[in-house]
């Protein structure tokens, strides 16, 4: 009961704490833990039983004793105070602001866990998510209501990649407001000062509502961080009408994370020491992505995972996928060979991306251009593959063309700077450029209409003339290479 403070615990066990079980304590609830130095911690109620109740602490156990610790529950979930003045402000993982100002003047408080929606009240997302990325543009787009995870690895640029969508990212009807949701879990404090320079100095950070919890800060706060940044998005698209993408990185330390906090609770572990509810788990912070029916705002997510090493099968990346409408992965690879952004071309995909492209959404040849540039990479991979058996001056003049088209479809449209923002016609015509490097008779997922209408002929004049120089150059190569063994 509020108001009342129990003495004693039962025991401690790094965040979580055991305590008798009280009468009308609800899962979820609020809990403020006393020290023996009079210090309280803030905890919420994690698992009841008959006789005791689980409490997790949002801080470290130290100086808590057993015989010596006042429990008082307060009768309500943790809560994110929510108003106009969220928007260009940085808080903590628990929704305490963190950036020098005063907080946020409103009576409105919100429950971090939300309210579920109605199935039937959601909207299917249709439409198009400008991020100025040629590859997620043109060939993963991005939907707005859609949740579309970035796999990567330690090591690879997520993060410049993450700041960069932030800072280009918009939706091109001008007459929709547009935000930027950004929770961060478990980052170092150089990659927290990365993100806040960057949209500082983009200007991007008045749109930015930030949410930072920080690698020295409790692992146990990560588990409330994203669901605190989830709330003030679902304000802003419910309540303001605003479009807003959320990117969450790392959900790798949110889930490692809850594992601790799971092997703390003694329960029985799952795939690689994670508990058997992680799927749910995820679901219930990925499900809150989405549109609904009577307003006109929308939530779109962008969460980041590293995949431990590189293994796209790891219980993180594998659950995701099932919960997520498709993902985009970068490749180590190209991240060696200097290509930025890393986005590996096969593996990418976006499921919602037929729904919110070609004619009235970004262009009529947006959909059959993909497809040809999928199934013309599909087979660079396949000839690279030969290649590494063979050589590459065993191959046929068909593949050594598919070759060249490869080289630069990865220098030219998968690369770009890092400030590049290319829009999505600039997008559409480099792809045309690519395929103009192959021959027209190889265009075969293309409508003679639309190869017509947009496959650069003056290019196509140029096509034989350029890979018969191609050839030309593997072969001089190759014979380089064989000269010192002939002598």
């Amino acid at each position: 009961m509020r108001g009342l403070a129990y003495h004693g615990i039962e025991r401690a066990d790094g965040p979580i704490v055991i305590a008798e079980r009280r009468e009308n304590i609800g899962f979820s609830e609020l809990v403020r833990v006393k020290d023996r130095q009079g210090e309280y911690r803030l905890g919420r109620v994690v698992e009841l039983s008959e006789k005791a109740v689980a409490i997790q602490l949002f801080a470290e156990n130290t100086g808590i004793s057993i015989d010596d610790a006042w429990v008082e529950y307060l009768e309500k979930p943790l809560t994110f105070r929510v108003g106009e003045g969220i928007v260009g402000r940085i808080f903590n993982g628990l929704g305490e602001p963190i950036d020098g100002y005063p907080p946020i003047l409103s009576s409105d408080l919100r429950d971090i866990n939300g309210l579920p929606i109605n199935p039937s009240a959601r909207v299917y997302p249709r439409d198009f998510i400008q991020t100025g990325i040629s590859a997620i543009d043109g060939m993963n787009t991005l939907i707005r209501g859609q949740k579309l995870p970035i796999f990567s690895g330690n090591g690879l640029p997520h993060n410049r990649l993450a700041a960069q969508i932030v800072r280009q990212a918009k939706v091109l009807s001008g007459e929709s407001q547009f935000a930027i949701v950004f929770a961060g879990m478990g980052i170092k404090y150089d990659v927290a000062r990365f993100f806040i320079d960057s949209f500082e100095s983009s200007g991007v950070l008045a749109r930015v509502v930030m949410f930072l919890s920080l690698a020295d800060s409790p692992s146990i706060e990560r588990l409330v961080t994203p669901r605190t940044a989830l709330t003030a998005a679902e304000y802003l698209a419910y309540e303001r009408n605003m479009h807003v993408l959320v990117v969450m990185t790392d959900m790798t330390n949110y889930c490692e994370a809850l594992r601790e906090v799971s092997a703390a609770r003694n329960e029985v572990p799952s795939r690689k020491g994670y508990p058997g509810y992680l799927y749910s788990d995820l679901a219930s912070i990925y499900e809150r992505a989405g549109k609904i029916e009577g307003s006109e705002g929308s939530i779109t997510q962008l969460p980041i995972l590293s995949m431990p090493n590189d293994d796209i099968s790891h219980p993180i990346p594998d659950l995701t996928g099932y919960i997520t409408e498709g993902q985009i992965v970068l490749e180590r690879d190209l991240s060696q060979r200097g290509v930025y952004p890393p986005i590996a071309g096969l593996p990418s995909l976006s499921r919602l991306m037929k729904d919110g492209i070609g004619e009235g959404m970004t262009r009529e040849d947006h959909r059959e251009l993909a497809a040809q540039l999928f199934s013309a990479y599909a087979y660079v991979h396949t000839v690279r593959d030969l290649a590494a058996i063979i050589g590459e001056e065993e191959l046929s003049d068909r593949d050594k063309i598919f070759l060249n088209f490869g080289d630069h479809f990865e220098s030219e449209f998968l690369a770009q700077g890092e400030f590049e923002n290319r829009s999505i016609e600039q997008t559409l015509d480099l792809g045309w450029k690519m395929l103009s490097l192959l021959p027209e008779s190889e265009l075969v997922r293309i409508p003679p209409q639309i190869l017509a209408k947009y496959l650069p002929r003056d290019d196509v004049g140029k096509q034989n003339v350029q890979n018969d120089q191609y050839n030309q150059k593997k072969t001089h190569e190759a014979a380089a290479l064989k000269e010192p063994k002939e002598k």
